[in-house]
């Protein structure tokens, strides 16, 4: 090992000394052999154990050598500068975010990296962005996936041509060094496998070997990323024969190679693989004929499974769980090609290292590698083609993988780069014979999970199917393979080999009849299922993906007139295998009862190439249809389905549980229903307009039990239908008939015109998003079919059928998306019932449609009443379908129309509107699709046709409609009415009909129609065929229907169809007469019968209208019309009225009293209601203006009233038994995050942006304490401000009163009540009895009388003077605790939970914790919270006036009530009193340690809540305004010495100078300019200004200096007025936002007469309680003094920033991939990694990592500790992977939704579509608007806990 522990420098010696000898001429061998050996040592597996040393020691060599000897780096540079490639190729994994671009994509599985797609020019194109699931590879460059036009900037240039040549010398060392570091790897990977014992790999052992060669991986990786010329030399080392010859065969000396050949063979055997020596030598590719019976030997008993051992193995598994109890089928593989499962021969280095990727399950590592390399051509051919060599063993691998899921993500990962190239797919195709490894593969993995069918005829059944019980069917296991297979179909080029292969025609039929029939049905009649399986969703899936994709792929190729033969191909091979299945189950002509399957693929891809052939072949469809026997056995089927459909619908499948309601709603859903119900639909209109019409309409009335029900007695029984089931089977059959005849999917439309007819339905429905629309409207199922949704045709149909309704809000918060909602023409003209009905998943959105088309209706004036379904015009039938229009003119469905329609005139049981509205409608269209019009003079025509029975003449629905029946003979129980009755004597015709029958009409069964003529049709073919005649199948469950008790009976009917429907508008007008022909008073009608007014309307409408067309068609029926009119009778059943039905005609009238009496009940309570939320609340517009006073307003009541909305007393609040509002209270950051710039903060989307919390309101505050702090008395500073402008309490109030004692017993219940709430009791938190708002605590009222509102109107005389010395001998009385009454202790709770809403840092600012200066401030401070807060709900000022928009949500009385109280508890001690500070002049006394906070420093604001908070309540108004006056002199000066500071040197002097002049003069008091000038000589006693200057205002002159003081003061002004307005009532006046001032001081009793504003000037407002200029100078000196200390602090104190713009959230950027971009890679500051679910502050922008366990503090997660710091316990984040906005508030959070929308203005929850969206300034708004007002609590409705998990 000497050269292996070499030094960094020997190494590169040594590397040079070879690379030169190599390059010599001499010495080269030697020099090769010494490199050889060299190699072999470091590279020796058996250093490997060693681990990271050795490997490292390995690599670094290697380095040295490739590079010669120089630094790696610049070996790379040199490599790099020689790559020609124009590929991107960046490979990616899961959850990696792409881009893929429609517009540019030739592929539809195209895929770009960010950054080539921003590179591009894709504005405008149709992308999206998506987070990949596979992983996948960059295509930028390459023309064969994408066009050229969308290729980056890098790629875009086609650099081959210059390009140097590479140098020999430079990869020289590599080509030698790499294949023996490749052989190393191998050997690795040779070592570390140990065929797993008993099928359990040893997970742990590959992961260890992995995670050694981890670095030798990486190593290769990097090789790729130097460019083409190093790819160049890796594809030749990969491929070569040669290398691997020489370095792997295990021939030779070295005895560690031989032993890893060894274990190379060992692994081959036990893949089941033979390695083709040990079979017969090579001859297998020519596959001699003993060969493979020797496979075929070696086979059968273990299909494929490695070892016999297992597949007993397998089986014990699946049988516990109980689905896969029922045994397995095993084929023999007699049709397989051995050599395509069992032989592997590898060649060269790059086959054997695919078949260790695989046994190792892909790791991700390698697999990155080997895609890494596909930009280089040579190795993309040869990769491919040894991909396709080892596909059958990737499926082996695949079934025994315990990570399926993983793996087939990989694999794909792989093959979708290899197979979307249609050049390279055509190539494998034609040398490895692509195709027909797939189609094996498939057979074979699917083989694998086969079981008996039992389907129709359990015991002989020979057919298999696949267990969707079974892990392969459950987890999808079979699809990489399958997508595999439909990504090649979709190359023109392979598919046509396919289609022209019969031999895989063959195979392909075969694989698909293992799904046909699956996952069967079997009705429970006796108990409900135990166990509910959910196989189906495997079942659907399976068919879906197996059989309907390729399926689609096929057919796209089949577009065209030349490609007949494919289609022929199809179908023959289709039939064949149709009939094999049903010899295999042995189907003659009765289905099984009471089973059924929805998978019927075989049938489908019959349907589908018919459907193709007739539409884009023009091929001749009786050409390709089998004979009458086949096509009676296909519509048995399908339409056993449809019947089931109905039954299911019905409830009569019940017992099966939910799941099989869930089949019948996947068979209809948009993603299935054009693979499943649409192909049965149309093969049962091809099979019906081939079939004989009456053989058809029987069979349906059979399959769906109603035949009993067709009877004309008024009783009947039915022998295989429970009666409750009959009607909606009923319902059912004819509705399925209607489909039937009114579709024309497959008919004749074209494809516009079914996506216009798709679109209109859905839109019907509901209105829908566009997203949902795309998604509703089944597209063709592959993807790769071209049709693309969001093509243009979409587009151009939604614009031309819908309206967008942009997305609005609605006041409730609810957030509406961009909806499409139907054109008024589009419900006038083109709503079709039968498409909804087809395309409803849920039974309710029929009923939905046709809600909103009778909306429609009513709001255009069209219709007022309930409408019925209108009747709507198909396109043409396809001449090849024209038989189809025989079932509407064919005697059985006459006879049954007659039958029903009788029966609904004669009101027997069981029959509805639907029944009748279908029954009109199948007339109608009998009467829209007539055949040739008649000759009128039929009836006289001689020989006429003697039918079966006597019921109708002819088959032509013109003619029979006015044919009359005289009698009927019927069957009925012997019970029944009709069985008195005697048989008239003379049968004499009506004489209005000519008809000949004389005779009674027979009995008409259905059922033997239908025998007899299937009977008829198989003895024709077996004639023909010398068959021998099928046997009937036995009849054991149809029960015959003569069950003893029935007899017959001749009932008189005397009618017509036309008859019956005359007397049916009668009925249903409830008017005798009420039809009268339209035509005898306007002939017009006749000759134009599209009239608009018998378009919509109910069902006399429909009447009318079918009597129209009736007359219309022929004169005959015209005139007998007219006739019945004239001679009309009574309504039909002339019957005495029985004693059992006047109780039901009793019953009805008791019903409509009832129902009158409820009508009335509710309209009064609706009134009430109405009246309660006009009084009670608002909850949902924080903005209404309804002002409620808690107490109630009138002046004469002595005592305020309350309602308790619990107990529903009312009555005043008393110490005993207090009254309170419910509140909320909660801790708020909202006022400190207001900004003294008008210009919002944006959030940062680059690095260079920050944003800094210095400028924020909370942190000014903040600052100025703690100054104040450093330098004086702490007691003192603790009131010279207000806090809470972060963590401060605001409380807020639904407006409803409780009684305390109410409340407590109330949540008592709450506790105990065990349904999970979203708040949490045990916090106090509860929902308001009377309006359900959030709530969690309760504001006691307090108990005084009104009276003094009206006591401060009248102006008290008293003077300045004397009022001063009141207050302050008010302040002076000590408050008393109040005696211990409930009132007092309801208090003092309150007051303990307003302290705990809110975190401890945000209460204690007092150097000494827990003094009671702490407690006074934070009280205080609550109020000053509250009043700021309203302030700026109202936008900041008071201009708009009025009663208090949060009028009745306020509490500030109640509020204010209960601080007094507590801060009576404080005195002040007198010396200390501010009060005496500011009304009269004091001597200095000797300061102590610290001095206090002067005058001139406090905020005054605060200091008026200290004053009127520690004064007796209630408060007489004059004693207010006494204190208002006071402070407004101290807030004037403020302004005044804060001006003088500002200004320059020589102003000041011009004021003083100014000043002391004016002085004198009377009025000096109040006029600015003397107390500017005197407070400028004041103040220039002390070292105030000369300290540096702050030049701010520069222009002063007189009207800048007004302004600036009243906009110092205004901010005082508003608080103040507020105050005075909720203390005292009154509004507050309304004004221009210029004259606020002087309203405002007006207001407040500033003002004593309000002058003309043009002379005012804000210094008038001034009432000195002692003479000014004493005041002033005592004031300044205090300053003065202190700035001797401290010059530097003295100025920056003073000026206060009076100016604060309202409170935002950061401004986001108009496109959300600006967003995305920046913070979706972004790393944690405090983790520093890229978090899972990042997540951005919308407040202040800082970045964190959503639900990150690496964040955590003390059990917190990050959000929820941002939440705490930012907004005291409220955030707003938005999550950048989702584009959604949560909010935490406390411990609750919810979504909030998302305010980036897409140009279809809807949300992308998850970025799942990925399209671009944009800013939606509304919904901000909105959100904005919830933040500042506090209402999130109020307004979203989904909460739930985070247990501190965000």
């Amino acid at each position: 090992m000497a050269g292996a522990g070499a030094s960094g420098p020997d190494k590169q010696g040594k590397a040079k000394r070879l690379k030169a000898e190599l390059g010599g001429e001499g010495g080269a061998a030697k020099a090769a052999g010494e490199l050889r050996e060299l190699l072999e040592r470091v590279l020796a597996p058996a250093a490997g154990p060693g681990g990271g040393e050795a490997a490292g020691e390995a690599l670094e060599w290697c380095r040295c050598l490739l590079s010669g000897g120089e630094p790696w780096d610049s070996f790379v540079q040199a490599v790099r500068a020689y790559d020609p490639a124009t590929l991107c190729g960046l490979v990616w994994t899961a959850n990696f975010v792409a881009y893929r671009c429609r517009t540019c994509g030739i592929s539809p599985c195209m895929s770009l990296c960010a950054e080539c797609f921003h590179q591009g020019e894709h504005a405008g194109h149709d992308y999206n962005m998506f987070r990949s699931q596979a992983g996948g590879a960059c295509d930028c460059g390459d023309s064969n996936v994408m066009r050229e036009a969308g290729f980056c900037k890098r790629h875009r240039i086609k650099s081959n041509s210059n390009v140097p040549c590479v140098p020999k010398d430079l990869l020289m060392m590599s080509e030698l060094v790499l294949p023996q570091f490749i052989f190393s790897l191998i050997q690795h990977l040779r070592e570390g496998y140990n065929e797993p014992a008993l099928d359990l790999p040893s997970e742990k052992d590959l992961h260890k070997i992995l995670l050694v060669l981890e670095p030798h991986v990486s190593f290769l990786e990097d090789l790729t990323k130097m460019g083409g010329a190093m790819r160049s030399v890796l594809t030749q080392v990969l491929t070569s024969q040669q290398f691997y010859k020489d370095l792997s065969s295990g021939v030779g000396e070295n005895a560690c190679a031989k032993k890893s050949h060894e274990k190379y063979l060992i692994a081959l055997k036990g893949s089941g693989l033979a390695f083709p020596e040990d079979k017969l030598t090579c001859g297998m590719q020519e596959q001699g004929a003993g060969t493979s019976t020797l496979a075929v030997q070696g086979l059968a008993g273990a299909t494929a499974t490695s070892g016999q051992g297992d597949s007993s193995d397998e089986e014990d598994q699946d049988g516990s769980q109980g689905v896969g109890k029922r045994k397995r089928v095993k084929l023999s593989s007699t049709t397989k090609d051995q050599s395509i499962m069992d032989v592997l021969k590898h060649k060269c280095f790059l086959e054997e290292l695919l078949f260790w990727t695989i046994k190792y399950e892909f790791p991700q590592k390698m697999v990155t590698f080997l895609l890494n390399m596909l930009p280089d051509q040579d190795y993309k051919i040869a990769f491919t083609k040894t991909f396709v060599q080892h596909y059958a063993f990737i499926m082996k691998t695949l079934k025994k993988s315990h990570e399926s899921d993983t793996m087939s993500n990989r694999i794909v990962h792989i093959s979708v780069q290899l197979f979307s190239n249609e050049e390279l797919a055509r190539q494998v195709t034609e040398e490895c014979q692509l195709l027909d490894i797939m189609v094996t593969v498939l057979l074979y993995m699917m083989e694998s999970c086969l079981i008996k069918s039992e389907l129709q005829d359990e015991e002989n059944s020979l057919h298999v199917v696949v267990n969707c019980g079974e892990a392969l069917l459950k987890n999808n296991t079979y699809w990489p393979l399958v997508s595999d297979f439909i990504n090649i179909l979709s190359h023109q080029s392979v598919a046509k080999k396919f289609l022209e292969d019969h031999g895989l025609l063959v195979t392909w039929m075969n694989f698909v009849s293992f799904f046909q029939g699956m996952n069967l049905n079997k009705r429970e009649l006796n108990e409900h299922v135990e166990f509910e399986s959910q196989t189906y969703y495997a079942a659907f899936a399976a068919e879906l993906e197996a059989c309907a994709q390729p399926m689609w792929g096929l057919l796209s190729h089949c577009k065209v007139r030349e490609t007949q033969e494919y289609t022929r191909n199809v179908v023959r091979y289709c039939l064949e295998a149709l009939q094999d299945w049903f010899d295999a189950i042995n189907f003659v002509d009765e289905p099984a009862p009471n089973q059924v399957t929805f998978h019927l693929p075989l049938h489908r891809y019959f349907a589908m190439f018919l459907s193709k052939a007739v539409r884009c072949q023009e091929l001749d469809l009786d050409t390709i249809l089998p004979d009458q026997e086949m096509l009676m056995k296909l519509m048995i089927h399908p339409l056993q389905i449809q019947a089931s459909l109905s039954e299911i619908h019905s409830n009569m499948w019940v017992r099966n549980g939910l799941q099989i309601k869930g089949q019948a709603m996947t068979y209809v859903q948009s993603h299935f229903c054009n693979s499943m119900i649409d192909p049965d639909i149309y093969l049962l209109q091809v099979c019906a307009s081939r079939l004989d019409p009456d053989y058809f309409i029987s069979s349906v009335f059979e399959r769906f039990k109603v035949v009993d029900l067709l009877t004309m007695a008024s009783q009947h029984q039915n022998t295989v239908l429970d009666s409750e089931h009959e009607r909606s089977m009923l319902e059912g059959a004819l509705t399925f008939l209607v489909l039937l005849l009114s579709l024309r999917l497959h008919l004749g439309m074209t494809d516009d015109e079914i996506l216009r007819a798709e679109m209109v339905a859905q839109l019907c429905m509901n209105d829908r998003t566009h997203s949902s629309l795309l998604d509703l409207i089944p597209e063709n199922p592959n993807p790769k079919s071209g049709i693309i949704p969001g093509s243009l045709s979409f587009e151009s149909v939604l614009s031309a059928v819908a309206d967008f309704k942009a997305p609005v809000f609605e006041p409730g918060g609810s957030m509406q998306q961009g909806m499409y909602t139907p054109k008024a023409e589009v419900w006038d003209k083109e709503f079709d019932p039968v498409m909804v009905i087809l395309r409803t998943v849920y039974r309710r959105d029929v009923q939905s449609a046709m809600d909103r088309y009778t909306a429609f209706l009513k709001q255009s004036g069209k219709f007022p009443g309930n409408p019925w379904p209108p009747y709507k015009k198909r396109t043409p039938l396809h001449p090849s379908y024209k038989g189809l229009i025989k079932l509407l003119h064919c005697k059985t469905l006459h006879i049954v129309l007659f039958t029903l329609l009788y029966k609904i005139l004669m009101d027997h049981q069981n029959l509805s509107e639907h029944v009748l509205c279908m029954v009109l409608y199948l007339i109608e269209l009998g009467l829209e699709n007539s055949p040739e019009q008649e000759s009128e003079e039929e009836e006289s025509a001689g020989g006429q046709e003697r039918c079966h029975d006597s019921w109708f003449p002819g088959s032509n629905l013109v003619s029979n409609m006015r044919h009359f029946i005289n009698y009927v003979r019927v069957r009925v129980p012997e019970t029944a009415p009709e069985v008195k009755k005697e048989p008239p004597a003379s049968t004499s015709s009506d004489g209005l009909a000519s008809s000949q029958n004389s005779g009674t009409a027979q009995v008409f069964s259905l059922v033997a129609e239908r025998r007899k003529k299937f009977q008829e049709i198989i003895n024709r073919n077996t004639s023909e065929a010398n068959q021998v005649v099928r046997p009937k199948a036995s009849m054991k469950w149809s029960a015959p229907g003569a069950t003893p008790q029935l007899t017959t009976a001749i009932l008189e009917v005397k009618e017509s169809i036309l008859s019956l429907l005359i007397k049916l508008h009668h009925k249903l007008s409830g008017k005798q007469n009420s039809y009268y022909p339209p035509w005898l008073d306007d002939v017009d009608v006749l000759i134009h019968p599209e009239i608009p007014r018998y378009s919509h309307g109910d069902g006399m409408t429909a009447v009318e209208r079918i009597l129209l067309k009736a007359a219309v068609q022929s004169r005959l029926n015209k005139r007998i019309i007219e006739e019945i009119c004239k001679k009309v009778t009574p309504p039909v059943p002339p019957k005495k009225i029985s004693s059992a039905e006047k109780k039901t005609l009793d019953k009805e009238e008791r019903r409509q009293k009832a129902r009158e009496r409820q009508q009335k009940l509710l309209a009064e309570f609706a009134s009430r209601q109405k009246s309660f939320m006009e009084t009670a609340m608002d909850v949902e517009s924080p903005d209404a203006d309804i002002a409620m006073e808690i107490a109630t307003s009138e002046q004469h009541v002595s005592e305020a009233i309350y309602d308790c909305v619990i107990c529903g007393q009312s009555g005043p609040s008393t110490e005993d038994r207090p009254t309170g509002l419910v509140v909320l209270l909660q801790a708020s950051s909202v006022l400190g995050q207001c900004r003294n710039s008008t210009e919002p903060k944006k959030l940062p989307t680059t690095e260079e942006e920050q944003i800094y919390s210095k400028d924020t309101c909370a942190a000014l505050h903040d600052v100025r304490l703690t100054t104040l702090q450093r330098y004086f008395k702490d007691s003192s500073c603790l009131q010279a401000v207000s806090i809470g402008w972060e963590g401060g309490v605001y409380v807020q109030t639904c407006g409803h009163t409780l009684h305390i004692d109410c409340h407590k017993s109330y949540m008592e219940s709450l506790r105990n009540d065990q349904v999970l709430q979203g708040f949490s009791v045990d916090k106090g938190e509860f929902t308001c009895p009377l309006c359900r708002q959030f709530a969690n605590s309760v504001l006691p009222c307090y108990p005084g009388n009104n009276m003094e509102r009206s006591l401060w109107q009248s102006h008290s005389n008293k003077c300045m003077q004397d009022l001063v010395q009141e207050v302050e001998d008010l302040q002076e009385q000590l408050g008393t605790f109040p005696s211990e009454t409930n009132l007092s202790k309801e208090m003092e709770s309150v007051m303990k939970d307003i302290k705990s809403t809110t975190q401890k840092k945000y209460t204690d600012y007092s150097k000494s914790p827990g003094s009671p200066d702490n407690d006074f401030l934070f009280m205080y401070s609550v109020a000053r919270t509250n009043l700021e807060l309203e302030l700026v709900h109202r936008g900041g000022n008071l201009c708009s006036g009025g009663a208090s928009t949060a009028g009745k949500r306020s509490c500030l009385n109640q509020l204010f009530h209960v601080l007094a109280m507590h801060m009576r508890l404080y005195s002040i001690d007198s010396a200390y009193n501010p009060w005496r500070k500011l009304t009269q002049p004091m001597q200095d006394k000797n300061p102590e340690q610290l001095p206090e906070v002067p005058v001139l420093y406090r905020d005054v604001s605060s200091l008026l809540l200290i004053q009127i908070l520690t004064m007796p309540q209630p408060l007489h108004k004059e004693h207010f305004t006494c204190i208002i006056k006071v402070l407004f002199t101290l807030l004037y000066t403020q302004a005044l010495a804060a001006l003088s500071v500002k200004c320059s040197a020589e102003d000041r002097m011009a004021w003083k100078e100014s000043g002391a002049l004016k002085k004198n003069t009377s009025g000096g008091e109040k006029s600015w300019e003397v107390l500017l000038g005197h407070v400028v000589s004041e103040l220039s006693k002390g070292k105030i200004f000369e300290e540096g200057e702050t030049e701010e205002l520069t222009v002063v002159n007189p009207d800048s200096v007004e302004c600036y003081l009243q906009q110092f003061c205004l901010p005082f002004l508003r608080i103040t007025s507020l105050l005075q307005h909720h203390l005292f009532g009154g509004d507050l006046p309304s004004c221009q936002e210029d004259e606020e001032f002087t309203v405002l001081a007006s207001c407040l009793g500033l003002l004593p007469s309000f002058q003309s504003s043009d002379q005012f000037t804000s210094a008038s407002c001034l009432n000195w309680p002692v003479p000014a200029f004493d005041m002033i100078s005592q004031w300044c000196s205090e300053l003065a003094s202190f700035a001797d200390r401290h010059p530097d602090q003295v100025k920056a104190l003073l000026i206060q920033e009076p100016k604060w713009d309202l409170p935002r959230l950061l401004q986001l950027p108009e496109n959300y991939n600006t967003i995305f971009q920046y913070y979706h890679r972004k790393t944690c500051t405090v983790c520093t990694k890229v978090p899972k679910d990042p997540a951005v502050c919308l407040v202040c922008g800082t970045f964190v990592c959503l639900k990150g366990l690496c964040c955590k503090q003390q059990s917190y997660c990050e959000c929820v500790l941002h939440s705490q710091n930012c907004g005291a316990g409220t955030g707003i984040f938005l999550l950048i992977n989702a584009s959604v906005i949560i909010i935490i508030r406390g411990h609750r959070f919810c979504l909030w939704g998302s305010v980036y929308l897409d140009a279809h203005g809807e949300e992308d929850r998850d970025l799942r579509r990925g399209k671009p969206l944009y800013i939606c300034k509304e919904r901000y708004k909105v959100l904005e608007q919830q933040w500042v007002s506090h209402t999130f609590d109020h307004i979203n409705k989904r909460w739930g806990p985070h247990y501190n998990g965000l």
